[in-house]
């Protein structure tokens, strides 16, 4: 793709070579005398090269960088100075110039800073961009709500006790990999502790021991050297135990020992290893039932919930939906490219009314879509159906393509049923909605490919 470069120099033989030079390299040239043409160049188009003289005959391109600098940030600026002219290069590079050359000036020298000037500030940008990317995904947007500042006071007071286990209780998408996040960045003070996330529902039960505490060489066939385990690897950090439910019986006896002594074996090994991993568990299932059922051991269920936090729904705490709204929103605009869009009035009555099953997460998705979907300046999320007064108990959701009738008792508040029927029937509505397909359904649920036929119940 071609770049622009804006060159600006008052001599003609100059300005007509290197032009020719950087064209060859792939540069779009728009050539300025003075520092009056360079104005107006600029208000024309940004380049993303600008090569400039000091020496100008309205001005001194060293004194005219700051306001370059302003009207195009994203521009590599190099100057061009006078040979010997050392200090003025320097004042130029503190100023915000990338690079500079001397006069008299080889070409090779000018095409090959300009190249590597554009390279610089477009990898800046990209790293720029990743690590916006990143601190997005891991902000948490301050709760309104009585009931979230409740569990956030908590987490910043489990913080202080680095390796105390705790088990995160709450309905699909609520956000419990967030407040683990969040309670490890709490608890990690300089911030290079490791946090390891795992999703217990989509390992395999026959290498499940070996993800989490590792394997010495020929504990099995395909052993073929030592593996260190997620325990080890979060030494120091945090290991966030997703559907800490789905962990056979035997490995949960293993988990045990470890929250006890910070001692474990790796598979097939005899010496005992160490971790200072503290165990963040997490589940929307309700483990005193699968106690009694005999699938969760009860004396693990009492170490992990050392510190037992309840997140509550979103349709319990109806305050937080417009700010999470708000900075869900704000997150996805960058990513889709769309900077300008805000929730307009009919968006915003929408959110009021709907009942959310799935939580943050589906708050997301529904931004998502709308984002893309709706292409005016307001979003007024649609898919959300006809504006209706704030529902005082779970609706049934909106089709996730269009706006459409629920299954038929799928939600029936004077009857009720359990939260995981109701999970089952809005999976299986989910999967009917779009032709059975399968792998697309559970992406838009935002659960794992297992863990969404756990949910339909064929898993």
């Amino acid at each position: 793709m071609s770049l622009t470069a804006l060159l600006v120099d008052d001599d003609r033989a100059f300005s007509s070579i290197a032009s020719a030079a950087l064209q060859r390299e792939g540069f779009t040239v728009t050539q300025a005398r003075s520092l009056h043409e360079t104005r107006v160049a600029l208000a024309h188009a940004v380049p993303a090269l600008v090569v400039m003289d000091r020496r100008l005959p309205d001005g001194d391109g060293l004194t005219f960088l700051a306001e370059l600098k302003a009207q195009a940030p994203g521009a590599a600026v190099v100057m061009v100075t006078a040979h010997g002219d050392i200090a003025s290069a320097v004042d130029a590079v503190r100023a915000g110039a990338v690079d500079y050359v001397a006069k008299p000036v080889e070409l090779s020298d000018l095409v090959l800073r300009a190249r590597r000037a554009v390279d610089a500030r477009r990898l800046r940008d990209r790293l720029e961009a990743a690590e916006a990317e990143l601190s997005a995904r891991r902000r948490l947007v301050a709760p309104v709500s009585a009931a979230m500042r409740r569990v956030f006071q908590v987490l910043e007071r489990i913080a202080a006790s680095p390796r105390s286990p705790v088990l995160l209780l709450g309905e699909t998408g609520v956000g419990k990999e967030q407040l683990a996040r969040h309670l490890h960045a709490l608890s990690s003070k300089d911030g290079g502790a490791p946090f390891v996330h795992i999703n217990c529902a989509a390992l395999p039960e026959q290498t499940v021991e070996s993800e989490l505490f590792g394997h010495e060489k020929g504990a099995f066939t395909d052993a073929r050297a030592a593996r260190r385990g997620l325990v080890e690897v979060a030494h120091g950090g945090t290991l966030f135990l997703d559907e800490v439910g789905e962990l056979p019986l035997a490995l949960q006896a293993k988990l045990l020992t470890f929250l006890d002594s910070g001692r474990f074996r790796r598979l097939g090994g005899a010496s005992e290893q160490t971790s200072t991993a503290r165990i963040v568990a997490a589940t929307n299932r309700d483990l005193q039932t699968q106690m009694q059922a005999g699938s969760f051991r009860e004396d693990l269920w009492f170490r992990l919930s050392v510190f037992r936090i309840e997140i509550p729904p979103l349709r319990e705490r109806r305050e937080d939906i417009l700010p999470l709204a708000e900075g869900l929103l704000a997150d996805l605009r960058r990513e889709l490219g769309r900077r300008d869009i805000v929730l307009g009035n009919r968006a915003r009555a929408r959110l009021a009314a709907y009942g959310f099953p799935g939580n943050v997460r589906e708050l997301r998705n529904i931004l998502e879509r709308s984002l893309v979907l709706e292409p005016g300046p307001e979003l007024e999320l649609e898919v959300l159906g006809p504006v209706a007064p704030v529902a005082q108990a779970p609706v049934a959701p909106p089709a996730p393509v269009a706006a459409v009738a629920p299954p038929a008792g799928a939600f029936c508040v004077e009857h009720p049923i359990p939260m995981e029927d109701v999970e089952r029937a809005y999976a299986r509505w989910v999967l009917e909605r779009l032709g059975g397909r399968r792998m697309e359904a559970a992406k838009l649920l935002g659960l794992s490919h297992p863990t969404f036929l756990k949910r339909l119940g064929d898993g």
